[in-house]
């Protein structure tokens, strides 16, 4: 990290949100501060990703109360919402994973973060994104201090919106020998939770200040949707929301009720926007079915922790328009027909996953066997066991494993469109690789 960023520059900087630089830079060639690598880290704490969770901080909002996306702009907050409400729309990124923990990553974490930036630059003010939706993995390996400046400030250095982020397992999983006090996610909160807009010492020379949301579990309100995002914790797999009776002890409950009270809220407000979920760990990452050839990518299923958030939504009788997460390093997108409150609903869920850190592929070679790619549009019911919902059938619709990417995401007062933008080669040229456009009264999927 830069000289500037060892001391913690005079406060306050700014009474309000700062988020791009004046000026453009170049892109820097390489870390500012030297960085272990995935293997040499993994190698030593292995065992312990598997079964260290973390303490969930406590959020300094009640369970039924929102973060307005104002509220992230500061005084400038009413006029960009008259804005989107004046378009009759609201669009924003969303991408997972971005971090890069060694030099080779780096130029492919620039190009999606570049290419944000870009789509920002040259839409107009009506089609411009209104912020970013992070889903983890911001800083790896494990959310450090001295690695945020390399990996979050200076990559988004020009990225001219609001950061809104929940923490992934790399940034939040404590390392033994971690002072008290330097912990991943006290980290995570100083630069996404703080209680002003203030500038850390986590961005050095740079001017982008803190986000203000009131903790790593927390529920937006923007114009047209409402996002509820959920910290499924440290683990490398499986991603978990509570203590599971008791099978992670070392964890609370905490965000059960607060889901609880949101889904509940949006059901006595009568709320017509649409309402997404966002969690960093995959309730569907594919895998072959039993006695098929190959095996599963690096990540998979995350299945318990979506049954009890089936178990919420059934019980407050509210379900999400479609599902967001990243986690597995790549893009997949499933289509999950349920029947709920009488009615069948389809449900994208999505993983985005390769924000710039790695792109893995779905199957594996294993022991011999081939590693056998699924067909699109096919029926994978088996990474759906035993639902909490009646579940009809669970498709995946479309999938890359090959390029980097982004999520761009269309809501307007009938419809949620979600497009997956692929990142590839060396250039900053970018593509739509693909398009899902949910009904909002209906829950119902529209052909692309």
């Amino acid at each position: 990290m830069p000289q500037a960023a060892q001391k913690r520059l005079p406060q306050p900087i700014f009474q309000e949100p700062f988020f791009s630089e004046d000026k453009p830079t170049p892109d820097p060639n390489g870390f500012m501060t030297k960085h272990p690598t995935d293997d040499a880290t993994y190698k030593k704490i292995e065992s312990l990703l598997k079964k260290d969770t973390v303490p969930v901080p406590p959020s300094r909002f009640a369970d039924d109360q929102l973060f307005g996306l104002s509220d992230a702009y500061g005084a400038r907050g009413p006029a960009v919402l008259a804005a989107i409400e004046k378009a009759g729309k609201i669009i924003f990124h969303s991408c997972g994973d971005s971090g890069a923990s060694a030099v080779r990553k780096y130029a492919d974490e620039l190009r999606v973060a570049d290419q944000l930036t870009i789509d920002c630059a040259q839409a107009n003010e009506n089609n411009r994104a209104a912020f970013l939706y992070h889903l983890g993995d911001v800083v790896y390996n494990f959310g450090e201090s001295r690695y945020y400046f390399d990996q979050f400030y200076e990559p988004f250095r020009a990225y001219p919106a609001p950061i809104l982020a929940i923490p992934g397992n790399h940034d939040s999983f404590i390392v033994p020998g971690t002072k008290k006090g330097s912990e991943p996610l006290t980290i995570f909160q100083r630069n996404f939770c703080a209680t002003s807009p203030v500038i850390t010492p986590e961005a050095g020379s740079l001017h982008r200040t803190a986000m203000t949301q009131p903790g790593v579990y927390f529920a937006l309100d923007a114009p047209f949707v409402r996002i509820i995002g959920l910290f499924s914790n440290a683990l490398e797999d499986p991603g978990v929301i509570s203590n599971e009776s008791k099978n992670w002890p070392g964890l609370n409950k905490a965000q059960l009720p607060f889901l609880t009270a949101q889904l509940k809220l949006i059901k006595q407000q009568n709320y017509q926007g649409a309402v997404l979920l966002a969690v960093h760990h995959p309730p569907f990452s594919y895998a072959p079915q039993k006695g098929a050839a190959g095996a599963g990518g690096y990540h998979g299923c995350s299945t318990v922790m979506l049954r009890e958030i089936d178990t919420i939504c059934q019980q407050e009788g509210v379900y999400p328009h479609a599902v967001l997460s990243a986690h597995a390093h790549n893009y997949q997108r499933y289509t999950r027909i349920v029947q709920f409150a009488g009615k069948e609903f389809d449900v994208p869920f999505i993983v985005c996953g390769d924000g710039g850190h790695n792109v893995n592929p779905l199957v594996q070679a294993k022991k011999g066997q081939p590693a056998v790619e699924p067909e699109i549009g096919s029926s994978v019911n088996w990474l759906d066991p035993k639902p909490v919902l009646k579940s009809k059938q669970l498709i995946l619709e479309k999938y890359d494993q090959t390029n980097y990417g982004y999520l761009r995401i269309h809501v307007d007062k009938t419809q949620l469109r979600i497009g997956f933008h692929q990142v590839s080669g060396t250039s900053l040229a970018q593509s739509r690789y693909d398009m899902v456009t949910v009904n909002l009264a209906d829950h119902t999927m529209v052909a692309n």
